[in-house]
């Protein structure tokens, strides 16, 4: 079983992940693999009441590619356990994007996996715009991937886990700091 990094831990993973043959072809509904499942934005528009009917929402997932558009899913979000996203390619940031499309202005909740090309350099910067989990690539130690979470104490500019950027924070307990010593004189 293969592993991925989930809430900054190691895990097994136990969703298969449905790709197109290189055809582009996806199977059927009744042939698709058992347990849990993430299938592609485009199968799931088309055979949503199937993969309803023949699943619970605990067993499904949806991955995006990136010039999906995220507003296709927000109301999809109770029918699902995990939406990823997936980055083909080291150069291809448009999974930023859509993880903090996701979590920001549609407000998903739920599991956000980051899949395909995921390198160690990356799984920080993902984890800033919502990403909880990671399929780091199957060639790369994903030991050494989780490290990269410690690899900066302080952040500059805000995101989706610190929305404050610095400045702001330093300001907030600065001021905080003034009035706990205005009330203790």
């Amino acid at each position: 079983m293969a592993s991925i990094i989930k809430n900054r831990a190691i895990v097994n993973d136990d969703w298969t992940l449905v790709r197109p043959a290189e055809d582009g072809s996806l199977p059927a509904v009744n042939e698709l693999p058992a347990g849990k499942i993430i299938v592609p934005l485009a199968f799931w528009q088309a055979e949503r009441d199937a993969l309803s009917a023949s699943r619970g929402a605990a067993e499904l997932g949806v991955w995006l590619a990136p010039d999906s558009e995220p507003a296709d899913i927000a109301g999809d979000f109770d029918k699902l356990a995990v939406i990823a996203v997936d980055f083909p390619v080291f150069r291809d940031g448009r999974g930023y994007s859509i993880g903090r499309l996701l979590r920001e202005r549609y407000g998903y909740k739920g599991e956000l996996r980051a899949i395909g090309d995921v390198l160690r350099d990356q799984v920080r910067l993902m984890l800033r715009c919502g990403f909880d989990a990671f399929a780091v690539r199957a060639d790369k130690d994903i030991s050494d991937a989780i490290k990269a979470f410690d690899d900066f104490t302080v952040q500059y500019q805000g995101a989706f886990d610190e929305p404050a950027p610095l400045f702001r924070r330093r300001a907030a307990s600065a001021s905080s700091s003034a009035a706990s010593q205005k009330v203790s004189a």
